[in-house]
């Protein structure tokens, strides 16, 4: 029965889940990046760059993900899918114009509200996301699935902040704050298209139920050799990452001798090279096991994290980085693809909401640890530290690159 859907599987850019989802996307990536530069330029402003109110943006993005995404993943597995995005989206909508109506009225600390809602709300949104994808898009597809939406992610890469500050600039806070609250009324509308999935919401009311399929997530994981590694995969890849992106500034002051905004043209070339990654791995997905995909780019992390710790040069930088930006993809999309392929359709949601906690918990951690790190050490040393955990991290792969996704993990088509 499923081989004789995936034969006859249609066009990936012709699946209708994939196209409300895609759209759907577009208007939240708007959205989040008008706010985030709104919010940061805002604050920055009105406190004169005071270093904790900023970091306070961040406390209010990434906190919700280790308190909300273990129990986001629980209830996204629990209700149905479609309904959950659909109301997730119209609560942000809400939530948005009543923190709107608050800075206009009484407070501007209510600005760190938008994020800090918006950030709960996608824990729920997102695993639901996953479910869907898992249920609506072929087995054979779903690597290149992943990689249209890291060519989306790259798009914005490169184009939000330019909207963002545009946006602010232009039109102040409140409009900025107003558009986010559309386009998410506007993503609301555009979900209702996507096509029914006839999953049954599990709504018995058991006493120790949630407990239960919450520590079942855990144990999910756990017992997986596949999901275990990826969860050490995570552990170091966040721990590379968040050093490396809060000492880049430092990259171009101290190693490159240019001013601050030369910044801009290095997340501008990552970000263009990420967009030509992504489009050429929906190409050859199909023939690259997942775990090659995530090893190789680890091991293209690992090398050129180290070069950009140790260059002084503008144009070997700003090549490192583009080679960089270019493999970084395989990295998202492997991370994903696994997490589908190994994840029972019925538990995606808290495969999802376990792991991701790892990875932004590690990146935050190693942020705050950055200032004291390049106190005690050079620069080279650090990018150079951060190139060996991405190198771990590929090397983790090794036990598990010839393992094949278990013929019982189904899609909840055929749950």
């Amino acid at each position: 029965m499923k081989q004789e859907r995936s034969t006859h599987a249609p066009s990936l850019l012709h699946n209708r889940f994939l196209q409300t989802i895609l759209l759907s996307s577009v208007l939240l990536q708007i959205g989040i990046w008008v706010r985030n530069f709104a919010i940061l330029l805002y604050v920055a402003d009105r406190t004169n760059n005071d270093p904790y109110a900023i970091s306070l943006i961040s406390v209010a993005e990434f906190a919700p993900i280790f308190v909300f995404s273990f129990i986001g993943g629980t209830f996204a597995d629990r209700w149905r899918p479609k309904r959950t995005m659909i109301w997730c989206d119209l609560l942000s909508a809400v939530s948005v114009f009543a923190v709107l109506l608050t800075i206009h009225y009484g407070s501007w600390q209510f600005v760190y509200l938008v994020a800090f809602i918006s950030a709960i709300l996608s824990q729920f949104s997102q695993p639901s996301s996953m479910r869907l994808f898992k249920y609506h898009v072929p087995e054979e597809q779903l690597q290149q699935g992943m990689a249209l939406f890291q060519s989306l992610m790259a798009i914005f890469m490169v184009l939000g902040p330019m909207l963002g500050t545009f946006v602010y600039s232009t039109f102040g806070l409140e409009i900025s704050i107003a558009v986010m609250g559309v386009v998410f009324l506007l993503s609301a509308l555009v979900l209702v298209r996507l096509p029914e999935d006839n999953m049954k919401p599990q709504t018995a009311a058991v006493k120790g139920q949630f407990r239960k399929d919450f520590a079942e997530g855990f144990r999910y994981v756990w017992q997986s050799q596949v999901l275990r590694m990826l969860g050490l995969a995570f552990i170091l890849a966040g721990l590379a990452v968040g050093v490396a992106q809060a000492l880049n500034l430092f990259i171009v002051t101290e190693r490159l001798g240019r001013s601050e905004e030369f910044l801009q043209y290095l997340l501008m070339v990552n970000g263009g090279a990420m967009l030509i990654g992504g489009g050429v791995v929906a190409v050859f997905a199909k023939k690259v096991p997942p775990q090659l995909l995530l090893a190789v780019g680890m091991l293209s992390g690992a090398v050129c994290t180290a070069i950009v710790g140790y260059s002084t040069s503008v144009p070997v930088t700003l090549a490192v980085q583009f080679v960089n930006g270019l493999v970084f993809p395989c990295i998202h999309i492997g991370i994903s693809t696994m997490i589908l392929k190994w994840s029972h359709a019925s538990i995606v949601g808290r495969v999802n909401g376990v792991l991701n906690p790892m990875f932004v918990g590690m990146m935050v951690i190693s942020m705050s640890f950055a200032g004291a790190l390049k106190d005690a050490f050079s620069l080279s040393t650090i990018y150079g530290g951060a190139g060996i955990l991405f190198l771990l991290g590929a090397l983790v792969m090794v036990p598990i690159m010839k393992q094949r996704a278990p013929e019982h993990v189904l899609t909840a088509q055929e749950t």
